[in-house]
């Protein structure tokens, strides 16, 4: 008998996905239609190149063997082109590297961003596996609990790889700071992680500072900053956009002075209304919400007046609560329009630690101290790929320069030499 008569059963939870080995088979062939794109582009560079004998110096040598790399649609079998070099030997050789596919590569790099953003929404590294196999297929191997562990020992070398990184060509026009507070399972005590992020002179985004402290604490704010200024950052920021709460602001004139005060509208916001009664929040939200939507500085004065005299004779928490940081609260106006709605809260670290606070109150505790710092630093480097740029770049450049802006509009520079 030559025909085949053993049946195949389903497996449990096994199924037929059509689309995604379409897909997959679509990706290997553009994957290696690139790569052989790559070593076209490598052999047409040196053609010019020829050995002792006359013949083309770099040549085609086949393949290696195949390989799967994981990527966000499972495994992808692939075999890496070989190039060789009949004209020289040791350092002297040409070698064919290919910046798609790397040598040892078994990930993309976006499936390395995926475990610490599972394990920060409250996934144990225990449940990695189950959970990337139904996302990626039965076949995605690679990031078992004793991968995930050496990963996780990479991700804290990283971190301090990048707590040494030189600063000197650094520039930063606006920082935001703000404390996000992490509990580890076998902690006694709170763990708040400092966070500076800065914007370039480019207008883009760019993690600055992130270490652990004492939120409130002006030490140590400041050896954070005395850490920034002793690896090359010594030009300090135009403008800071922070809580008012922090001791942050005494620690910021200590090592930066000069630097402009801005109070983040959003803490500012929940602050007072933290101190009316229910009943009157709505209303007070709309209040404040129509100063520091204003047009211009006066219009915002007098909507804070007009919020003080609405308040103050049964809420007069509500109004020193506002009025305590009267002359930083409306700082933005004297900075490019485009950048108001930047610079007006403290939004750029808010969005990034929503994740940090959400795996927090799912799992009743975050990670020891020193993992959970690898592990939000790591999140923070994955999603600042995505951070959008500052509106109005073109402004930047005049706001290092100190041109004057009243009410966000540029003042004409005959105003300007008149005042001075």
């Amino acid at each position: 008998m030559t025909d085949d008569t053993v049946v195949g059963f389903r497996q449990p939870g096994e199924t037929d996905d059509p689309l995604t080995e379409i897909l997959r088979s679509g990706a290997r062939r553009l994957l290696a239609q690139a790569v052989e794109a790559e070593v076209a582009a490598l052999l047409a560079e040196h053609s010019h190149l020829k050995a002792e004998d006359g013949r083309q110096r770099l040549v085609r040598h086949g393949h290696g063997p195949e390989r799967e790399i994981l990527t966000g649609i499972g495994p992808v079998p692939v075999r890496r082109a070989k190039v060789r070099d009949r004209g020289a030997d040791g350092e002297d050789r040409i070698r064919f590297t290919s910046a798609i596919l790397p040598h040892f590569a078994r990930r993309s790099r976006s499936i390395d961003a995926v475990p610490p953003s599972l394990y920060l929404r409250g996934l144990s590294s225990g449940d990695f596996q189950e959970a990337l196999e139904a996302m990626l297929g039965k076949d995605a191997l690679g990031l078992s609990p004793q991968a995930i562990g050496r990963l996780k020992a990479e991700w804290q070398a990283e971190h301090e790889r990048w707590r040494k990184r030189d600063l000197s060509a650094r520039r930063y026009v606006y920082i935001w700071a703000d404390g996000v507070y992490l509990q580890g399972r076998l902690e006694d005590e709170k763990q708040c992680i400092l966070v500076l992020i800065g914007t370039t002179p480019e207008g883009k985004k760019d993690l600055v500072g992130f270490q652990a402290g004492f939120r409130k604490s002006a030490q140590s704010w400041r050896e954070l900053m005395e850490d920034l200024k002793g690896r090359g950052l010594s030009i300090g920021p135009n403008l800071a956009v922070g809580d008012g709460a922090l001791g942050f602001w005494k620690a910021l004139d200590e090592v930066f002075p000069g630097a402009r005060h801005q109070r983040c509208w959003v803490h500012k916001t929940a602050n007072v209304l933290n101190k009316l009664p229910k009943s009157r929040q709505k209303a007070a939200k709309d209040d404040l919400h129509a100063i520091w939507m204003a047009d211009g500085r006066a219009e915002a004065e007098k909507a804070m007046d007009t919020f003080a005299a609405k308040y103050e004779a049964k809420y007069p928490q509500a109004v020193t609560c506002l009025t305590k940081d009267r002359a930083a609260l409306p700082a933005f106006y004297d900075f490019p329009a485009e950048h108001w709605v930047h610079i007006r809260t403290t939004n750029p670290i808010e969005n990034v630690f929503a994740t940090v606070r959400h795996r927090t109150v799912r799992s009743k505790g975050c990670l020891s101290h020193k993992t959970a710092q690898a592990m939000v630093f790591k999140l923070i480097i994955a999603a600042s790929k995505s951070w959008r740029r500052l509106k109005g770049n073109n402004q930047l450049p005049k706001v290092i320069e100190g041109v004057r802006f009243r009410d966000g509009i540029q003042v004409p520079e005959n105003e300007t030499n008149a005042a001075a």
